[in-house]
């Protein structure tokens, strides 16, 4: 069975920006789900920022196997019931993939519990991205390093929190390095971070970039389903406890009250 991924794009500069509608006619979520298509083992549509809950409703968002989000212009217009929707989604098992720009997103700060800030610049410098730990399945198929010959740079610091691993690390023409691949875990859910994407430059069409797409929705994908009961908070009775216990002391709670949150 194929890795239902929906391509999230917040669809602002390719409807609003010539220089961005020459380079994505259809929208850079567009061009990342054909990539993502292009491997027989996934199965991507898209979704936006104006379509009714942001295309992402509780029965879509249950059928997802893994969500790639990428947004810039107005990370607020996303609704925080969505957000939270997402987090919770994730929390049970779905897999998420944050783009380029991403990192100021609602989803991420949420799940990072950090203010996601690092230094940048748009200048279309040559970034060369290094394969830092070449045995990461994000990194199948890779050399030890590739480049493109324009992109925005993004500088550290970057006030995340440490990542379980480190796959690639960027170089910029003007001096600055910065962790551009980074994963984590959160509940049940594998988070990847992407750096490249800026949307004056054709970074989504370039194929060293879509291989690491690819690879990164095949890395968050858990085939163990999702873990629904992982936001259970479940009050267990004496008369359940595993071992014979009596009950002492006074008690704030009723006997099956829920707890609060």
């Amino acid at each position: 069975m194929s890795i239902c991924t929906v391509v999230w794009g917040e669809n602002i500069h390719e409807t609003t920006n010539e220089i961005v509608r020459g380079i994505y006619p259809e929208g850079m979520h567009t061009t990342i789900a054909r990539a993502l298509n292009t491997d027989p083992a996934i199965s991507a549509t898209t979704a936006t920022l104006q379509e009714p809950e942001h295309g992402l409703t509780e029965a879509r968002l249950a059928e997802t196997d893994v969500l790639t989000w990428w947004g810039h212009k107005d990370h607020g217009a996303v609704s925080d019931v969505v957000v939270e929707r997402v987090a919770k989604r994730v929390w049970e098992g779905m897999g998420l993939l944050v783009l380029h720009s991403g990192h100021f997103s609602k989803i991420f700060k949420r799940l990072m519990g950090t203010p996601c800030a690092l230094k940048w610049r748009e200048a279309g410098e040559r970034e060369r991205l290094w394969t830092i730990n070449q045995r990461h399945p994000i990194a199948a198929g890779l050399g030890e390093h590739f480049e493109l010959e324009n992109e925005e740079m993004y500088g550290e610091q970057f006030s995340v929190p440490e990542p379980l691993e480190t796959v690639f690390i960027s170089w910029f023409q003007g001096g600055e390095v910065f962790r551009s691949g980074l994963t984590w875990r959160r509940g049940a859910g594998n988070i990847f971070y992407f750096r490249p994407g800026h949307e004056t430059y054709p970074t989504y069409h370039d194929a060293n970039v879509q291989k690491v797409l690819i690879n990164g929705v095949k890395w968050a994908y858990n085939p163990a389903g999702a873990l629904k009961s992982i936001t259970d908070a479940p009050n267990v009775p004496v008369e359940k406890a595993l071992e014979p216990i009596v009950e002492r002391g006074p008690r704030l709670h009723q006997a099956g009250e829920a707890g609060y949150r």
